[in-house]
C-alpha cells in the first residue's frame, strides 16, 4: 500500500510501504519526496528505497491511489512545512 509519510523536519515523502517495527521504523519502496512551493507546481524528487527513523516520524497516511492520480502536482502550491520545534 502507498503512504504519505511527514517528517519532523518538515518532508513530505511517499512510496510503498514494505515494512516497519515497533519503533516505527519505516522501509519505503518507490519513493520520492514531494518538495511544495509557494511560487511553483510541486517537485518530485525519486528516492528509491529509502528508510526512516521511527523517531523522524511526524505522520503517516495512506494515499488514496485513485486521486493520487488525478491529481496534477505540477499546479498545486503550498508553504513549506516547518520544522518540528520541542
Amino acid at each position: 500500500q502507498i503512504v504519505n509519510i511527514i517528517t519532523n523536519d518538515g518532508r513530505n515523502i511517499v512510496g510503498v510501504l514494505k515494512g516497519y517495527d515497533q519503533c516505527i521504523n519505516i522501509i519505503l519502496e518507490d519513493c520520492h519526496e514531494r518538495v511544495f512551493s509557494p511560487d511553483a507546481g510541486v517537485e518530485q524528487v525519486v528516492l528509491g528505497l529509502y528508510i526512516i527513523r521511527g523517531d523522524n516520524v511526524s505522520v503517516i497516511g495512506e494515499v488514496d491511489e485513485d486521486e493520487d492520480i488525478k491529481t496534477d502536482y505540477s499546479k498545486v502550491t503550498g508553504d513549506v512545512l516547518k520544522p518540528v520545534v520541542h
